[in-house]
């Protein structure tokens, strides 16, 4: 589950569900990239590198991830900011070294 927090207002919390970690975190890209497209509605191929991402993730109010964790755990493992900017990284780094 991704708890994201965009403003200082509580009111601009939202959740989402995803299936797995890595669909979480790409999860995580694709908010950066829809903020990336509103804010440039013109540019028709917008890149951006891992540090820009990094930065977005910071300036959050905040941003974390519920993972559920099976027996004998049998519960849900709260990750904050940096986990998440950990995860990413690994995640960006092997979809960058496959042919």
């Amino acid at each position: 589950i991704l708890l994201v927090q965009p403003g200082e207002k509580q009111d601009t919390r939202t959740y989402t569900d995803f299936e797995t970690v890595s669909g979480c975190l790409e999860g995580v890209c694709k908010i950066y990239e829809e903020h990336l497209k509103r804010n440039n509605p013109y540019v028709p191929n917008i890149t951006y590198d891992i540090s820009q991402l990094f930065s977005f993730i910071d300036e959050l109010a905040d941003l974390s991830c519920l993972v559920y964790e099976k027996p004998p755990v049998n519960a849900y493992l709260p990750y904050n900011k940096e986990w998440i900017k950990e995860k990413i990284f690994f995640m960006l780094r092997k979809q960058a070294s496959k042919p």
